[in-house]
């Protein structure tokens, strides 16, 4: 390994390590939704995606596998979530000449429409409905990144991206508070904003088709909501991944039918260490079937999938799905990503 990706391993640890020294309790983070991950054939495999991430879809994954893109390729994801939540999320990726390679992320997060109540109301006499004052509001979110990307060696990747998040939590954006310290009334913000970071490496062994990958997300500054500060979710993912059936695969070798694993570490800094594996099943690079699994969770679990793809000329067009069971209470997320990428 040259120099230079030795020194961007070394960056790597002495992040994580650092960062990781840093958790904190459940439930102290802020922006939450940074945690809901688009791309359906990521979380069909449970999110072990960190080593199999690339082309367009890797800037909301590992910004490392952005380097290995050849061509321009665009993605889209819409997530029916939870509590009527909708997410839609959109990404562009191209190489830039000889400097390395070039990704655009947009997410968009609707919370659906919530009644308007208040603490306290004296001139509210009804029984049914105390505290509604009859309005309504629509709290959203957004992300817009940009990523940067390089191949430092033909084995050995690494990428960062820049992002904006905002969150607005009411339609208006300031509203009159008491500040519980000094029990002055004033005017605090209802939204929040941040200026966040990712970054991650990527490195093919070598050795049939296993891979290896690590990724930080949400790097940066604690986030003020009226008159609290907390940290945006920071993420840590560290992977590997390989094919066991398939071209140059460790057991099977078939150019037709392709069956690959992957298993992610992931930490995030509000809970504890979690796991993710994923199992894909490919035919003549046509169809696929996916499996995984989340461990650790207090109510995510199984995921699966599948994906559809088809060349037309020098387009590549796929299609993909994933389902994600989030307990008893939650029902289930799904997602439906399409993809078109330029031979």
């Amino acid at each position: 390994m040259k120099t230079k990706a030795k020194f961007f391993l070394l960056l790597f640890i002495l992040v994580f390590g650092a960062s990781a020294a840093l958790a904190q309790k459940v439930a102290t983070t802020s922006m939450q939704f940074l945690k809901v991950m688009p791309c359906a054939r990521a979380t069909a495999l449970g999110d072990a995606y960190s080593s199999w991430a690339s082309g367009a879809e890797a800037v909301f994954w590992n910004p490392a596998g952005v380097a290995f893109i050849q061509n321009q390729e665009i993605t889209t994801t819409y997530i029916n979530w939870i509590f009527d939540a909708q997410q839609g999320a959109f990404a562009y990726a191209r190489p830039f000449f000889d400097i390395g390679a070039l990704g655009l992320q947009i997410q968009y997060i609707d919370y659906g429409t919530f009644e308007e109540a208040v603490l306290y109301r004296p001139d509210i006499k009804e029984i049914t409905n105390p505290g509604l004052t009859g309005r309504e509001f629509h709290p959203f979110s957004y992300v817009v990144g940009l990523t940067y990307a390089k191949t430092l060696t033909e084995r050995f990747s690494t990428g960062i991206t820049f992002k904006f998040a905002h969150e607005s939590l009411f339609s208006e954006s300031t509203v009159r508070a008491l500040n519980p310290n000094n029990g002055i009334e004033q005017d605090v913000n209802t939204y929040g904003n941040a200026y966040l970071f990712d970054f991650g490496i990527r490195y093919n062994t070598g050795f049939r088709t296993i891979q290896v990958a690590a990724a930080v997300q949400n790097f940066g500054p604690e986030i003020e909501y009226a008159l609290e500060k907390n940290s945006a979710p920071l993420l840590f993912r560290v992977g590997v991944a390989a094919d066991l059936a398939g071209p140059n695969s460790l057991l099977l070798e078939n150019e037709d039918n392709r069956l690959g694993v992957a298993f992610d570490l992931f930490q995030p800094n509000d809970f504890d260490i979690q796991a993710h594996t994923g199992i894909e099943y490919e035919y003549a690079h046509t169809v696929a079937l996916r499996m995984g699994y989340k461990y650790n969770y207090d109510s995510e679990g199984f995921t699966a999938g599948a994906g559809f793809y088809q060349t037309i000329g020098n387009v590549k067009y796929s299609v993909d799905y994933s389902y994600g069971a989030i307990g008893n209470y939650l029902g289930s997320a799904h997602r439906l990503s399409l993809g078109i990428g330029i031979q």
